[in-house]
């Protein structure tokens, strides 16, 4: 008699499961690779893409290209979060965390096609990832922040290797040094959000400057602004979140009248309770108003009479990074501004920049922020130029975070992978293999590099291998003469925390993807509303 068959989930769920289904996997993981593999390093090319909307994206960073990427395939998403985790955690070497998941994957194929356990792998993998990690401590060279001039030039060597791969690679050496003045700007916890980088077409790269302080755009103004003065010296600001508009007072109350008079005692106390907030900003003794909501016509043309200068609708990221340089508070009422809750700076000026005005606050008691004004021609290649100097800013700051650097130019791939080779001739039984596997994925990094540049990968590694096993750790691929060269030496140089932090990722999402032997797809939950509704007690099984 026939098994009646067990049909355990709903119709039209998709399983897979077993070696094929990791073997796919890890096919689907490769294709990701691809679509980064040749922006890597300094002659590494450029990805443009274009979304939706027609909007086009051209870009170099690894996590941007990954998270425009509509990937829907499950495994390789991972992927896309460890490109992710890259960026946030470091900022730099996003295309690198990728190729080398990747890569370990790639290698480890046959084993899996071979039938060794996933879990034999893994080990493998996590003894790798120890080994690896212990011997970067050991390599990388501690910073030494006693000579402030040394210091500065090795903060703007990081910055300009994280460049060297971008489109602005032409002005690496204006950008580090602008990137590293804007870092040591900040206070000791270097928050991010306190660099303004902000956009204006037209000019050239180099016409980009550093406000030490802080600068925006114009915001929306009413008549009478033509009036305001548009410079001060040593300058009071009153930062408000007070809407300063006639119809303000009217939306917060309902009121019901008779006649005529007491519809004009209504706009009367209207207009006086305008004019008493207008008249304490003014005694307060500011001549600047900065306020986050809307300053209306009535309010710009008192001021005007009065010299000051107001500007309403203010982002508040703006005023923000205002409050911090200048000081002073964000008030939400007129009652309490008075001058110990006013900012100062030595210089408000407005001034054109390109085709936008600007508003700059300069000499700034505590300017523990800045303003990147960048220029360029494309939209795009602003957007890329901003992507970029993120990048640096994240790498100076990790490096003054985090006081160690190694050698870049996939010199300390090479030594780990050395060191991995040696460490599997040391070993019996699979592992041996395994990790034999892993030291060779290790040399993605060089190998790439080189094939990004045109040159014959498979020379240069023999070169770079030879050096490396006679004990010299700091050679790698030299971009330049199409050779390798001492990349320390070379001032190539990259945060030890980029290394460590690209190779625990890829090794997490390799482990990860390995040890996933079984998909199942659920379909829509919509279809099951679709399903006819089986009607009770017709004796059918369900």
């Amino acid at each position: 008699m026939m098994q009646p068959q067990i049909v355990l989930l709903k119709e039209g769920t998709d399983t897979s499961q077993g070696k094929p289904q990791l073997v796919s996997n890890i096919n689907a993981c490769q294709s990701v690779v691809d679509a980064v593999r040749t922006t890597l390093g300094p002659r590494g090319l450029d990805k443009l893409i274009v979304d939706r909307n027609g909007r086009a994206t051209i870009s170099n960073d690894g996590a941007t290209i990954m998270k425009l990427l509509d990937i829907v395939h499950p495994a390789a998403k991972t992927l896309v979060d460890i490109a992710k985790s890259q960026d946030v955690e470091v900022g730099d070497g996003t295309t690198s965390v990728v190729l080398i998941a990747g890569e370990f994957l790639k290698q480890l194929k046959p084993f899996v096609e071979e039938g060794v356990h996933p879990r034999v792998i893994i080990r493998s993998v996590r003894t790798s990832l120890q080994l690896c990690l212990e011997k970067i401590s050991e390599l990388a060279i501690k910073i030494k922040k006693e000579n402030a001039g040394e210091y500065r030039s090795l903060l703007e060597k990081c910055a300009a290797t994280a460049m060297s791969s971008k489109l602005i690679h032409q002005q690496k050496d204006f950008f580090s040094k602008l990137v590293v003045d804007a870092v040591l700007m900040l206070d000791e916890l270097l928050p991010l959000n306190m660099i303004g980088i902000k956009k204006v077409a037209g000019g050239a790269l180099e016409d980009s400057t550093l406000v030490a302080g802080v600068a925006f755009k114009k915001t929306f103004s009413y008549a009478g602004f033509e009036m305001q003065p548009k410079t001060y010296k040593q300058c009071k600001i009153a930062l408000l979140n007070i809407e300063l508009e006639l119809k303000a007072e009217r939306d917060n109350a309902e009121v019901r009248v008779n006649n005529v008079k007491e519809y004009q005692k209504i706009v009367d106390a209207e207009w006086n309770i305008l004019y008493n907030k207008l008249a304490k900003i003014h005694e307060s003794g500011a001549t600047v108003v900065l306020s986050k909501l809307p300053i209306g016509d009535v309010a710009t043309q008192y001021f005007a009479d009065r010299d000051m200068f107001c500007a309403g609708r203010v982002p508040e990221e703006d005023l923000k990074r205002t409050m911090k340089a200048c000081g002073g508070a964000v008030m939400t009422t007129v009652n309490d501004v008075n001058d110990s809750v006013l900012g100062r700076c030595e210089l408000f000026e407005e001034k054109q920049v390109g085709g936008e005005r600007f508003n700059f606050f300069q000499g700034c008691p505590n300017a523990k922020t800045c303003t990147v004004i960048l220029r360029g021609g494309a939209e795009q290649f602003l957007e890329e130029t901003e992507r970029s100097l993120h990048d640096a800013i994240m790498i100076v700051r990790r490096t003054i975070q985090n006081d160690s650097v190694v050698a870049g130019g996939g010199a300390i791939e090479m030594e780990l992978s050395r060191m991995l080779r040696d460490h599997s001739r040391t070993i019996a039984g699979k592992e041996q293999l395994l990790i034999g596997a892993l030291a060779k994925a290790l040399e993605v990094i060089p190998r790439q590099l080189c094939d990004n540049a045109g040159f014959d990968a498979t020379n240069i590694l023999n070169k770079l291998r030879q050096k490396h096993a006679q004990g010299n750790c700091w050679y790698g691929v030299d971009v330049m003469t199409e050779d390798i060269s001492d990349n320390f030496e070379a001032c190539v140089w990259e945060p030890a925390i980029i290394k460590v932090n690209a190779l625990t990722a890829a090794c997490e999402a390799a482990c990860l993807i390995l040890s996933v032997d079984e998909t199942i797809k659920n379909q829509k939950s919509g279809d099951a509303a679709q399903m006819p509704q089986m009607g009770r007690g017709m004796g059918r099984p369900m």
